[in-house]
Order: C-alpha cells, then sequence, then structure tokens
C-alpha cells in the first residue's frame, strides 16, 4: 500500500465509524449525538486492543481475559444498535458499559494503584452524557461516577494494605507505565470528542448563520418587492395584519396618463420592442413620481395611474401631481432615447374624495375608486394630445401657481357637460418657456 492509499483508508475508516446508524431524517444535532458516541466506541475498543496485546506481551503479570471481554460487550452492544437502531437503548446501555466496566475491572484487579488508575475510563461516562444526551441529563451520570470513586477509594484506604500483600506482584514501574498511559489515552479520547463535538457545532452554528442571513436577503428582497407594488404605510399593515384594508380620503388628486395612438404604432412592431418601448418610458415615470413623492398606483395597458394625498407626508400634493404631469409632457418632447417612437401624451388630473384598497389575496394591488378616479380616467380619454386637462377642484387648488388655457366644456358620458382646464406650466416658468 502507497503512502497516498493509508491517507485516504484511514479517513474513509473513520467516516465510516462516525457515520454508523445515522439516518437520512436525522436532525444535525442527533447526527453529532451518534458520531460522538460511535467514535468514542471505536476509540475505547481500539484502546483496549492495545492493552490486550500489551498484558500479552508482559505474560501472566496481566490477564488480558477481562479486558478481551469487555471489548465483545461494547462491540456486540455497537452491532446490535446498528442492527436495531434504537439509539435511545443504545447511548444508555454504552454508557452504562464505559462506567461500571472500569470499576469492575478495579475492583478485581486490586487497588486503584495497582490497576494503574483504570478507574480514569469511567470518566468518558459523564462526558459522553454531556455530550450525547444533554447537560441536566449528565448530572446523574457524573454523581454516579464520582459515588463509585469515592467508594473505591474508601476501599483502598481501609483495605489497601491487606490486598497488596496478596495481589501486588506488578513492579513499579510497570504500574506507572500504565499510570501514564491510561492519563493520556483517556485524555486524548476526551479532547477528541470535545474537538469533534465543538467543530461540529460551529459547522452548524455557521450554516444556522448563512440560512439566517438567506433569510434576511429574501425578505429583504420580499419587502422591496411589497413597497414596489404597494404604498409603505399599506406594505407595512399588510405584514402585520390580516384585516382587510380598505380607507377613505377626503381628498386625493389623481392623475391618468394615456399615450396616444400607442395601438397603431405597436402594430409594425415586435413584441419585444414594444415592450423595450413601453418599459422606456414608464420607467422614466416611476423615476419622476418617485422624485416628487407621489404613488404610482398602476399601469393598464399603455396609461399610467398615479396618486397623491395617500399619506401625510407631501401636504401640497395636487401640486407635485401637476409637477410630475408637465415633467411627463416635456420629457416625451425632448427626450428621444427614452421616447424614441416620437409618442405623445393625453394627461387628465382630478382631485376630491376616493376610496383605496388591496383587492383579493393573490396578485393584489392597492387600488383607487370612486367619482374622482372615474372624471381623472375621462377627462384624460377626452383630451387632446400634448395637453393636461385638470377638473374644476384641481384648478382651484392650483391656480395661484400654475398658468392654464381659458376653460373648456366637454361632454363626459354619464356626467353631461363639464368644464375643464388646461394645465400650461408654473407661473414664470411657463412665460419663460414661451420667449
Amino acid at each position: 500500500m502507497t503512502s497516498h492509499e493509508s491517507s485516504t483508508a484511514a479517513p474513509s475508516f473513520y467516516d465510516r465509524l462516525r457515520n454508523a446508524g445515522i439516518e437520512p431524517d436525522d436532525s444535525e444535532e442527533l447526527r453529532l449525538n451518534k458520531a460522538l458516541l460511535m467514535l468514542a466506541t471505536g476509540l475505547v475498543s481500539v484502546a483496549i486492543m492495545v492493552w490486550v496485546t500489551i498484558y500479552s506481551i508482559l505474560g501472566p503479570q496481566f490477564s488480558a481475559t477481562l479486558p478481551f471481554a469487555f471489548q465483545i460487550l461494547l462491540a456486540g452492544n455497537m452491532i446490535f444498535y446498528i442492527r436495531s437502531r434504537n439509539f435511545d437503548f443504545f447511548r444508555i446501555s454504552q454508557l452504562g458499559l464505559f462506567l461500571f466496566l472500569p470499576f469492575i475491572a478495579l475492583w478485581s484487579g486490586g487497588t486503584i494503584i495497582s490497576t494503574s488508575g483504570v478507574m480514569l475510563w469511567a470518566l468518558l461516562a459523564p462526558v459522553g452524557a454531556i455530550l450525547c444526551i444533554g447537560v441536566n441529563q449528565s448530572v446523574g451520570w457524573f454523581i454516579a461516577w464520582v459515588i463509585l470513586t469515592a467508594l473505591s477509594g474508601a476501599a483502598d484506604f481501609y483495605l489497601a494494605d491487606s490486598v497488596i500483600a496478596q495481589k501486588s506482584n506488578v513492579p513499579i514501574r510497570t504500574t506507572i507505565f500504565f499510570f501514564a498511559l491510561n492519563f493520556i489515552s483517556v485524555s486524548t479520547i476526551i479532547y477528541m470528542l470535545l474537538r469533534l463535538s465543538i467543530a461540529e457545532k460551529r459547522k452548524m452554528q455557521q450554516s444556522l448563520e448563512e440560512a439566517h442571513q438567506q433569510v434576511q436577503v429574501e425578505q429583504e428582497r420580499s419587502e422591496k418587492l411589497l413597497l414596489n407594488i404597494l404604498p409603505g404605510a399599506v406594505a407595512e399593515r399588510l405584514k402585520n395584519s390580516n384585516k382587510t384594508i380598505a380607507d377613505g380620503f377626503a381628498d386625493v388628486t389623481v392623475m391618468f396618463a394615456d399615450i396616444v395612438n400607442f395601438t397603431q404604432v405597436a402594430a409594425n412592431m415586435s413584441p419585444s420592442q414594444v415592450f423595450a418601448m413601453l418599459n422606456r418610458i414608464f420607467s422614466a415615470f416611476d423615476e419622476l413620481a418617485e422624485q416628487y413623492g407621489l404613488e404610482k398606483i398602476k399601469t393598464i395597458g399603455d396609461a399610467y395611474m398615479v396618486a397623491g394625498g395617500l399619506n401625510e407626508e407631501l401636504p401640497e400634493y395636487a401640486a407635485a401631481v401637476a409637477d410630475m404631469a408637465v415633467s411627463m409632457r416635456d420629457l416625451l418632447r425632448r427626450d428621444f432615447v427614452v421616447n424614441a417612437a416620437h409618442l405623445e401624451v393625453r394627461i387628465g388630473i382630478g382631485t376630491g374624495p376616493i376610496v383605496a384598497g388591496v383587492l383579493g389575496k393573490k396578485k393584489f394591488i392597492y387600488d383607487l375608486w370612486g367619482d374622482t378616479v372615474n372624471i381623472a380616467s375621462r377627462i384624460t380619454s377626452e383630451g387632446v394630445p400634448g395637453m393636461i386637462q385638470c377638473d374644476t377642484t384641481t384648478y382651484h387648488r392650483l391656480a395661484g401657481s400654475f398658468d392654464f388655457h381659458e376653460p373648456q366644456t366637454i361632454y363626459l358620458k354619464g356626467k353631461g357637460n363639464m368644464t375643464v382646464y388646461r394645465l400650461i406650466g408654473r407661473r414664470g416658468a411657463s412665460d419663460s418657456e414661451e420667449a
């Protein structure tokens, strides 16, 4: 066997030992518990094999029968677990063997000194209970180890002289050697178990942190998506409550913008070209809505709907809607990168009471209803390309800051004759533009 094959064979055996008995649906904590106990059993079995070999070399000074019997018990219990998959029984019985077998070896072999502190191996029971059962449940195992150790010490204190006189035929150097070997072996196994436990729990913690970060990223993405669909205050209410969201507003300014002759222009374009054209225009409108602090409500085909006054952050919302309308009109007239097809827009603005809310439970949107919405929509469809038409309420709200053409009377189905005012722009700005 080459050195490379040897280095790969050892980890393979180590991994098989750790993963024996692990089920696919086991939790991470249960997987770790099983791996630790199987590793402890394997390490103790290897140590016992070494001990049996050393005892055999030393000859009649030590009997290898008892350690060999212990190894058979440990290995047999492990095989029974692999077949039965009853981990609860396995960890209790295996820890029980870890606890009692070293004391049986002590009591059958003489004193603590003459057996080279073999009872140290029993410390694996409370340590294993901490790692494989739980901190609280390990207290009983530790108390049992302390009691057995105290009883063994008391027996040695009172009976040591007679026991040593009858049984001790082991040289002091051999006893010291095994003392050191027991200390080193037990300490090594405990260290390896603790190291594996901490390393695996750090991996689990890191995995949880990565999962938590991923959840946060997904949550932020969902919140951004929700804020792109709903106003911020409405999105917050929707997250924190399952109640129906329906609000009444006494005064809101609503604007519709309708692209003129869009159907005829789009008829000669491919679907991707139509999408790209609308996306450029509506994305520019979105930026204007954000700039003026207004809420985009929705797009309906080639129409764009915006509202102001749905929150208290913007007191002059009618003026903001008017400013955005002027900016939309001017954008399409001047920016032919956005408006490569040289499209024009009709815009209608209405002010008054509305009802707003979220309809349905799937693919929901925040929508507006009421006579104000209907008026804004109808004066848009009856408008002139490139013009911004306002109802009377909006006109009176804006007359002090904006210039208007002479009022016009138009007929609206279901409403009859209605006076509208065509917005020019901000006072002063419109004069300089004409000059």
